[in-house]
């Protein structure tokens, strides 16, 4: 058996790396998350890492990349949604709510915090962040099938999308379940009302 060609290798390091960076941000934290950590986390050599990734800057950034893609491939994969009214207006509420949160928010929130306090990371992290809202909000005007020219509709779309941040900030220390499933219908009644 030959193996993969070197570029697929390449790649796939590349990969694993990505993820390995998204999940220890998810769960180790900005500051514990450097180089030598996600090199030992992933079974990658630090010096692997350096020829992907010269900085830690830059792996970071890669995966901020990485996350606000994979966050988009998450909310393009959720089931076009079927029925009308208040049913429908719910099924895109609690998908919505379930692509925004997770791990990849997580680690998402973590680079954010850290952005804040540094202007250099920020200038970087802003125009993402801002490309990755954009996205969301388009898919979530898809899903509901609504025109959000009108001021009012934009609007619930938005707070619709604060909500799910909300939600997902707020499930990150304990299990928000039960809570969050009633606010989220809550919320899906008073937005199909609104919208209809």
């Amino acid at each position: 058996m030959t193996s993969p060609p070197k570029q697929d290798r390449s790649r796939a390091t590349r990969q694993r790396l990505l993820e390995t960076t998204i999940h220890c941000l998810a769960t180790d934290g900005w500051e514990v998350s450097t180089v030598a950590f996600i090199a030992a986390r992933s079974g990658i050599s630090r010096g692997a890492v350096q020829h992907h990734f010269p900085t830690r800057e830059a792996l970071i950034l890669a995966a901020l990349e990485h996350m606000f893609s994979s966050r988009a491939a998450l909310l393009d994969n959720l089931p076009e949604p079927t029925g009308t009214g208040p049913e429908r207006v719910h099924a895109v509420v609690t998908g919505l709510v379930d692509a925004i949160g997770g791990e990849l928010f997580q680690a998402a929130l973590q680079v954010l915090t850290a952005a804040a306090a540094d202007p250099d990371l920020r200038a970087v992290v802003v125009p993402l962040e801002r490309h990755f809202a954009r996205g969301v909000h388009t898919r979530a005007v898809r899903l509901l099938g609504v025109d959000d020219t009108d001021p009012a509709v934009r609007a619930l779309i938005q707070a619709t999308l604060d909500l799910a941040r909300g939600l997902a900030l707020a499930n990150i220390l304990t299990d928000d379940t039960r809570r969050r499933t009633h606010v989220i219908q809550a919320w899906s009644t008073q937005l199909a009302a609104a919208l209809s």
